[in-house]
């Protein structure tokens, strides 16, 4: 099925894998708890890491052997930072996070020509370039509610050249609270912040939860279109 897919249509074809070692680790220690092994327990808790990496890659490494020449995308995610801020320092990024990340991306790598969709909620500004070093090519979801993420224009000049984002309109109170013409103007801001020059994929920053009026997603939807057509057209006039 992913053969044909890539060979017999023009859709990208996407693979999501679970969820990484950081969320596999957290639902088996309890959140709480394994925050503080971060302090308190931190080789017990590079053990416990090191064993959900080792079944993530068993599983990605089987099932890229597969379908690894047919994907233009493999999607994972592994929270690493709150709403409003990221979830350990800089150091202990780079320490417990970063080298495990980097051995999860560079499989996915090896065993396919994909691109690598790396999900992360929260304020991941100050994370974005340990990001772009290990490989990402794109970001999801951009979240613009948590703290430095809304300035959409200042993330594409400082990285625009080097990684895509995914995501942007608003799920936290644009899209269930706002008013159509304010969805239309929100997806405006963020395609005018973040399409120049490519690398933006416009979608919510989640997924559209019950509370979101009908109205309101057909506000975001034609106002996606709209703009794509008025990019389409300054390209055609150079």
């Amino acid at each position: 099925q992913a053969r044909e897919l890539h060979e017999g249509t023009d859709y990208a074809v996407v693979l999501s894998l679970p969820v990484g070692f950081v969320h596999l680790s957290q639902y088996l220690r309890g959140y709480e708890q394994w925050l503080m092994d971060i302090v308190l327990n931190p080789a017990f808790l590079d053990a416990l890491m090191d064993r959900a990496l080792d079944w993530w890659l068993a599983l990605a490494g089987t099932v890229l052997e597969e379908v690894g020449p047919y994907m233009d995308v493999v999607a994972f995610g592994d929270d690493v930072a709150f709403h409003d801020r990221p979830m350990v320092d800089l150091g202990r990024y780079r320490r417990l996070f970063k080298p495990r990340h980097q051995k999860m991306i560079d499989l996915l790598k090896s065993k396919s020509g994909a691109r690598v969709l790396y999900h992360c909620c929260g304020a991941v500004k100050s994370l974005i370039p340990e990001f772009i070093d290990i490989g990402v090519d794109a970001l999801n979801p951009v979240q613009v509610s948590s703290a430095g993420m809304d300035d959409t224009a200042a993330l594409k000049a400082e990285f625009g050249d080097r990684i895509c984002f995914w995501g942007g309109i608003d799920t936290q109170r644009i899209l269930p609270l706002g008013t159509p013409e304010e969805v239309r103007a929100d997806v405006r801001r963020r395609i005018a912040d973040l399409a120049p020059g490519g690398g933006f994929v416009v979608a919510p920053v989640h997924n559209i939860q019950e509370d979101v009026p009908p109205e309101n997603i057909v506000a975001m939807a034609d106002a996606a279109w709209e703009m794509a057509g008025m990019v389409s057209t300054a390209r055609e006039k150079g």
